[in-house]
């Protein structure tokens, strides 16, 4: 069985919305795209390229139309990304000119894909995808960057009818500019009770 795991930029108030670029993503109005820029620094640039080797890929439609018109010239940075396979949940595509693309057209076919042999999956962007895997408990692993910056409006990485679960810190650092990169790997349900004294 393949581990799923998600690896996402998000601000304190939990948004993930267009992180590289003002027209990243712009939809809802979202105006401010590329909220990300003023924080990379070494010690981020080196956790990013040990994520960014060589893995499977499981993106939703809008960030695999946002990938496949990028990294195909730009396999310099990320060669990992055009080598590995890229499986795309899309109801209407079914075929790309980018290398090892395969496409997936519901929930079924992700499990099967989770349950067959192969390289771990990781899952870039693709908030409305996140959703369905929350609300199916099909992700193992979080890999969440958390920015020092509020926004207020825009997608969220979380939102309701995630099913409850626990999970727990496996690593972390805090980059020189104050952003929190954390792995949570899933750890059974959630415990509750009352607080004692």
């Amino acid at each position: 069985m393949r581990r799923i795991t998600v690896l996402s930029m998000i601000t304190l108030d939990g948004v993930m919305q267009a992180p590289g670029g003002p027209q990243e993503d712009t939809s809802g109005g979202f105006k401010h795209g590329g909220w990300t820029v003023s924080y990379g620094d070494e010690v981020f640039g080196e956790i990013m390229k040990e994520e960014m080797k060589p893995a499977a890929y499981l993106l939703g439609r809008k960030t695999f139309d946002i990938f496949a018109s990028y990294w195909p010239q730009h396999a310099d940075f990320w060669p990992g990304i055009n080598d590995g396979n890229k499986y795309v949940l899309s109801e209407t595509l079914e075929k790309s000119d980018w290398e090892n693309t395969f496409f997936l057209k519901g929930l079924a076919d992700i499990e099967k894909l989770k349950n067959s042999e192969g390289a771990d999956i990781q899952v870039w962007g693709s908030g409305k995808l996140i959703q369905l895997l929350l609300k199916h408990d099909l992700v193992d692993e979080f890999r969440l960057k958390i920015y020092p910056v509020i926004l207020g409006e825009g997608k969220k990485l979380f939102e309701n009818g995630t099913i409850p679960a626990a999970f727990t810190l496996t690593e972390s650092h805090v980059t020189p500019k104050g952003v929190i990169i954390a792995s949570y790997k899933r750890a059974g349900e959630v415990v509750t009770g009352d607080v004692g004294p």
